[in-house]
């Protein structure tokens, strides 16, 4: 986030507004994520899908986990940046559970606290990359889009994605 910006610029608390939308060279993902796992607490399940990731996406949210504490991380990426992956892959090996690759281009968030059942959904346009593009996202804790988004994020993983550490080992054995 850029200096003397809050998201409270551009977003109000998850528990005032069901629907909320932004439009701004301003917030990063990483920004969004933070903000969500302050207002639900420790002990979230987070799922994320985007094309590509960076390396300084990947210490922000080190960082962000380390004090959030999410109990589960599942992040699904694009085959098509299994390159840039592999050579991160040690670094996302220390911060995220559950890595999958799959034909994705989507880039969506979605946060659960299983124990209050508390959830949100964040379709966004941003990568898991750190730029100063304009951005936009939807965020929403309607019930029934996180159930959709949900369902549909665990067929992608179960039935159209390779779990990234296959892939790892494979690529290990042909080194």
């Amino acid at each position: 986030m850029k200096r003397n910006t809050t998201i409270g610029d551009y977003l109000s608390p998850l528990q005032d507004e069901q629907t909320q939308a932004y439009l701004t060279n301003t917030l990063q993902v990483a920004d969004i994520l933070e903000w969500i796992l302050r207002q639900f607490g420790e002990g979230c399940k987070v799922y994320l899908t985007t094309f590509s990731i960076s390396e300084e996406f990947l210490r922000r949210l080190f960082f962000i986990i380390k004090e959030n504490k999410p109990i589960q991380f599942h992040l699904v990426l694009d085959l098509k940046a299994t390159n840039k992956t592999l050579k991160l892959w040690p670094f996302i090996a220390q911060v995220i559970d559950k890595v999958y690759l799959a034909d994705n281009h989507s880039k969506l968030l979605l946060v659960v606290n299983p124990e209050d059942g508390q959830r949100v959904s964040v379709v966004m346009s941003q990568n898991l990359t750190r730029g100063n593009r304009y951005e936009s996202a939807i965020v929403s804790t309607d019930f029934d889009v996180f159930a959709t988004l949900l369902f549909q994020m665990e067929d992608l993983i179960t039935n159209h994605s390779v779990p990234f550490n296959d892939v790892f080992a494979n690529r290990l054995r042909e080194d």
